[in-house]
């Protein structure tokens, strides 16, 4: 049986507005990440993944719910400082823009050995040169653009750059929030292969944010859906696909292009419309490992 890295229960996070409004942007979301697994957090923009990924790295802190990685409960406050180091270098996100999150006035070897330099940790190699020569090759990047800065890379130069840096510390949990979604479709595929290779080298585990469920069918072990702020299904990646049971998980399957024009003409693309009550109940097992939200109407 693998073993449980991350569990998370009852995760809730809202926005506030002011004058007292607010938005619930996650809601009671739960999820067992086990060791070596890769797990697809999709849905629409605006459902809530994002805002998820961020609760579990601890740059949100959310009103209610419980977070544990590797035995450390990381939404308690005593108990993340006493491990901040384990924490700090075990787990590792990837941002969809890496644009946005590559510091442009730094150069791509300062940006690659930042992990390293912030906490204080030892090359593997013998140099810290040759650890950024050698984690730029990894990831597909000559070594000559370590003396460049991200304004002179394209896109996907940059998205490897950011992978470089996130896994030179050796982390256990990669989170990818949409890692492929600014890059175009062939880049997009070189990005995908390149995370199949690595995690089967490594052994990291991964969960992998997208609201393409074409991306992630062959890519993840499984699957969850979200809708609004909630966890609506979840399955291995097969039985999501091969057997959809919530309406809105098969409302995005329906959505997804298809290469024969004549299949996708023919296809009726019906919108998902909640009946009232229809998402407020427990995740059910309908199957074994597949779980549905079932409310007053299930």
């Amino acid at each position: 049986m693998s073993e449980n890295l991350l569990t998370v229960s009852g995760l809730t996070h809202s926005f506030h507005l002011g004058r007292g409004q607010a938005i619930r942007a996650v809601d009671d979301f739960s999820l067992t990440l086990q060791k070596g697994e890769i797990f697809a957090l999709v849905g629409e923009s605006g459902c809530g993944k994002s805002t998820t990924a961020r609760c579990l790295m601890n740059i949100y802190r959310p009103q209610a719910g419980q977070i544990i990685y590797r035995g450390v409960d990381t939404l308690e406050r005593a108990s993340r400082r006493r491990h901040r180091r384990m924490l700090a270098t075990s787990r590792q996100m990837i941002f969809q823009d890496p644009a946005a999150s590559l510091n442009p006035r730094m150069k791509v070897a300062d940006l690659v050995a930042e992990p390293l330099k912030i906490n204080h940790l030892r090359p593997e190699r013998a140099t810290l040169t040759e650890e950024i020569v050698c984690q730029l090759r990894r990831v597909g990047l000559d070594e000559e653009l370590s003396g460049r800065y991200p304004g002179e890379l394209s896109g996907g130069q940059k998205q490897r750059v950011a992978i470089a840096r996130a896994l030179i510390t050796g982390p256990e949990l990669l989170v990818a929030d949409e890692p492929v979604t600014s890059l175009d479709v062939t880049v997009q595929a070189q990005i995908i292969a390149l995370f199949r290779r690595l995690q089967k080298e490594e052994g990291f585990s991964m969960l992998f944010i997208a609201h393409d469920l074409a991306l992630v069918s062959s890519f993840c072990d499984r699957v969850g859906v979200m809708y609004r702020g909630k966890l609506v299904e979840t399955a291995a990646a097969a039985e999501l696909f091969g057997d959809p049971r919530h309406p809105y998980t098969r409302s995005l399957l329906a959505a997804v292009p298809l290469p024969d024009p004549r299949r996708a003409r023919a296809r009726k693309f019906v919108p998902y419309r909640p009946q009232e009550g229809e998402n407020e109940g427990p995740l059910t097992e309908v199957a074994p490992g597949h779980f549905v939200r079932k409310g007053a109407r299930g």
